[in-house]
Parts: C-alpha cells; sequence; structure tokens
C-alpha cells in the first residue's frame, strides 16, 4: 500500500466518524452539527479522492513496468 492509499483509507474514516458525529449531534439539536457534518462529507471526499488517485496511481505504475519488461526482452 502506497502512502496515497493510507492517507486515503484514513481520510475517507475520518471523514465518515465527522458525519457519524454530525448525525449524534443533529439528534441531540445541538447548533454545531452543520458544521461538522459539512467538514465531514468534505473531509470523506478529499479521502476518497486520495485513495482513488492512489490505486490509478498503482496500476499506471505496473502498466510502466510491464512496458519496460517488455521493451528489455525484446531488445536482446
Amino acid at each position: 500500500m502506497n502512502k496515497y492509499v493510507q492517507r486515503g483509507i484514513l481520510g475517507a474514516s475520518l471523514g465518515v466518524a465527522l458525519c457519524i458525529l454530525g448525525l449524534f449531534l443533529m439528534g441531540r439539536e445541538a447548533s454545531v452539527y452543520k458544521w461538522v457534518l459539512a467538514s465531514g462529507v468534505i473531509v470523506f471526499g478529499i479521502g476518497f479522492l486520495t485513495l482513488l488517485y492512489g490505486l490509478i496511481r498503482k496500476i499506471e505504475r505496473r502498466s510502466i513496468l510491464e512496458d519496460r519488461r517488455e521493451r528489455q526482452q525484446n531488445n536482446e
């Protein structure tokens, strides 16, 4: 797992936790719940995009290494 995948998982889970906290605060009728829910959605979105970027980067790296290996075998 590369650092982007780890950060993406951490961000997405933190965003989910903030959304759950926001829903809990909404049930308690605290006025702060709107800010907590909004920040939870934003953090989740950033975490999800980071996770997606890490997975795409991992796949791209594998294909580059495979192409290099094929070129090296063709040159021999």
